[in-house]
């Protein structure tokens, strides 16, 4: 019988998180299918892939998961090119900050297309063929604020907290199966998201130290491997993630630096 060389799907597969899921994955001997935005910046990504593991397959698909219908030809994509997906990483996200009176609606609209619909529309589709083998792992992108209101982030950590509840209840309806799901809830990492948000100036960037994206990963991909059911990476955000538990409600929205 000839091997399965298993294979990854990763999401916002260009920068931050992402970038480093490619790395983890491409070491341990899976193929990679990258998906972000720009193609070029794909290209790069998959260059590089195949300068420092020959043997591994880099497929690269540009789509914007922030567009309606997106996520539907993108699994479309993938079994054109007959490829099965042994993992899925619903990396790619976006947020903004300011007052939301403020904020631009259309950017959110996006926001919540990207973070929810389109997590939820690729988790269905790639779910329903792991579920029929009885194989395969899921890594949906939470987060720290998946646990608590953030003023000024008020749309992106809703998102977040959608994400989390919305994998927790999966994880229950799968637990008869042998296909896994897993949350990982980092904090703010040094990555381009602050940047995308407008949010360079605000007090959890500059009052706090941001998590390392290498480390991240290498928390978010160990728990997947294990079959957790949740990690919180970094030992602060597990402190501030843990406190909701016993902070009166009215109080949430002040845990958060913002």
């Amino acid at each position: 019988m000839v091997s399965h060389t298993k294979t990854a799907l990763i999401s916002g597969a260009t920068s931050g998180f992402g970038r480093e899921f490619v790395k983890l994955f491409t070491q341990d001997g899976y193929d990679v299918i990258l998906v972000a935005r720009h193609e070029q910046d794909l290209q790069k990504v998959a260059n590089d892939v195949k300068a420092k593991h020959p043997n591994r397959n880099a497929t690269v698909i540009a789509k914007d998961l922030s567009v309606p219908g997106s996520a539907q030809e993108l699994y479309e994509e993938v079994n054109a090119k007959n490829l099965m997906v042994d993992v899925l990483v619903n990396d790619a996200g976006f947020g903004s900050h300011g007052n939301f009176i403020d904020t631009d609606l259309e950017k959110e609209q996006k926001i919540m297309h990207l973070n929810m619909l389109s997590l939820v529309e690729l988790t269905k589709l790639f779910l329903r063929d792991m579920v029929k083998r009885n194989e395969g792992k899921i890594l949906q992108l939470a987060s720290v604020v998946s646990f608590m209101p953030v003023p000024k982030m008020a749309v992106y950590a809703a998102s977040k907290a959608f994400v989390l509840s919305f994998t927790e209840a999966l994880q229950y309806e799968l637990k008869d199966t042998k296909v896994t799901m897993t949350a990982l809830c980092p904090g703010a990492g040094d990555t381009e998201f602050f940047e995308r948000a407008n949010a360079e100036d605000t007090r959890m960037v500059q009052d706090t130290s941001l998590s390392d994206p290498a480390k991240v990963a290498r928390d978010g991909y160990e728990a997947l491997m294990n079959g957790d059911k949740r990690v919180v990476s970094g030992a602060k955000n597990k402190i501030q993630a843990f406190i909701t538990n016993f902070v009166p409600d009215i109080f949430l929205p002040k845990v958060c630096p913002r």
